[in-house]
């Protein structure tokens, strides 16, 4: 046999391999997806576990920016090219975001909806709702600079929507839909990028550990707040890995290398979440969740092609090293969206948010956090 034949052979052998490799790995996957969907519903059931009401910034703003005067603003193309319709909902992704997901594999509706939209049915606030708003953080000053819903509003809201499910469900039942609510909080990024390290009005007020200090104090103060008006189950969204945005390493100039002082600050701000929600779980008799969005992101920056990923540096809008909304506006994008880790220069796509989902669905699983 000659050399060119023993090649042709030993490709079509890999080819082979590789089909024989898909089909028995992929279903795997699916079916170890399938069972976490199914380990969530049963213990949703088992702990009459009632909504999902999310609070945070554009990481899981539905939309409720729309409906501001703010120009920190998603709900125009290219934003939503892959969502229903290629519709443009103001979720700052090509599709949905990790806590559509998760409202879907508990079994209430495929995406969660904003608060603040007008022609809500009731039966999607029965199921949960998301107070977020884009460009929002644990300090109120964060969401002051683009005129955004700050986390002291967003908990004031939560008090209008008891009032709403009061008027139509009755005062009884809306107090055990809250109490038995599932509390999701995402903060922080835009308190460190847009702020801190931007502005710098707080950097001159407070040292580094000083501000993580505050923002806890913050997000504790949230959480207590939230305890009052019923939350007993809470689950806090980590702060991703800064450093590792396209736009940070576009302005360090360092192509597919995360910037490593940003990162530890988040690491550092992430492990002070899960000690206080530790001692918030004792302080308040509340059931307390840390979801590692870190964690997450940095293993399929790392390991893309466990992923499927193909390009972690950049994002899919535009040169996708400096465009995120308004600049993102109107921009050409990447083919594939799947295969890329951010959507924009700061703002991760369907498919990561997918990945954060599941890893956040296990963390909800694990433990008590759904016990009554």
């Amino acid at each position: 046999m000659g050399m060119s034949m023993k090649l042709t052979s030993l490709k079509f052998m890999v080819a082979i391999t590789l089909v024989l490799l898909q089909t028995v790995i992929l279903p795997m996957q699916v079916g170890a997806i399938d069972e976490l969907v199914r380990q969530v519903r049963e213990q949703t059931a088992k702990s009459n576990t009632s909504c999902i009401l999310v609070f945070g910034d554009s990481s899981v703003d539905p939309g409720n920016n729309n409906y501001i005067p703010t120009t920190n603003k998603g709900n125009f193309p290219p934003y939503g090219k892959n969502f229903d319709n290629g519709t443009s909902t103001g979720r700052f992704s090509n599709g949905k975001l990790a806590t559509d997901f998760i409202a879907e594999a508990f079994g209430y509706r495929n995406i969660l909806r904003g608060f603040l939209e007008p022609h809500m049915e009731m039966e999607d606030m029965l199921h949960g709702v998301s107070f977020a708003s884009a460009g929002s953080g644990y300090d109120d000053l964060t969401a002051n600079l683009t005129n955004v819903l700050t986390i002291t509003k967003q908990v004031e809201y939560l008090m209008h929507y008891k009032i709403h499910l009061s008027q139509k469900i009755g005062k009884m039942k809306a107090a055990e839909t809250l109490r038995n609510a599932i509390y999701i909080l995402s903060f922080g990024t835009n308190d460190f990028i847009q702020n801190y390290f931007e502005e710098f009005d707080r950097a001159k007020q407070f040292t580094l550990v000083q501000y993580q200090n505050y923002l806890i104090s913050r997000m504790a103060l949230a959480i207590t707040k939230m305890h009052r008006v019923g939350a007993r189950r809470v689950a806090v969204v980590g702060v991703p890995p800064l450093g590792c945005f396209p736009l940070i390493e576009m302005i360090r100039d360092d192509d597919n290398k995360c910037d490593g002082p940003l990162d530890s600050v988040a690491m550092s701000f992430n492990s002070m979440i899960k000690q206080k929600l530790a001692d918030l779980s004792k302080s308040l008799s509340i059931r307390t969740a840390y979801i590692d969005i870190y964690g997450s992101i940095i293993s399929a920056v790392q390991n893309p092609k466990q992923y499927g990923f193909v390009e972690t540096g950049k994002g899919c809008c535009g040169t996708g090293t400096v465009e995120y909304g308004d600049s993102c506006k109107g921009m050409s994008t990447c083919a594939d969206p799947t295969k890329y880790v951010y959507w924009d220069a700061v703002h991760p796509t369907e498919t990561m948010y997918k990945i954060v989902a599941d890893d956040a669905l296990k963390a909800i699983v694990v433990g008590d956090f759904l016990g009554n």
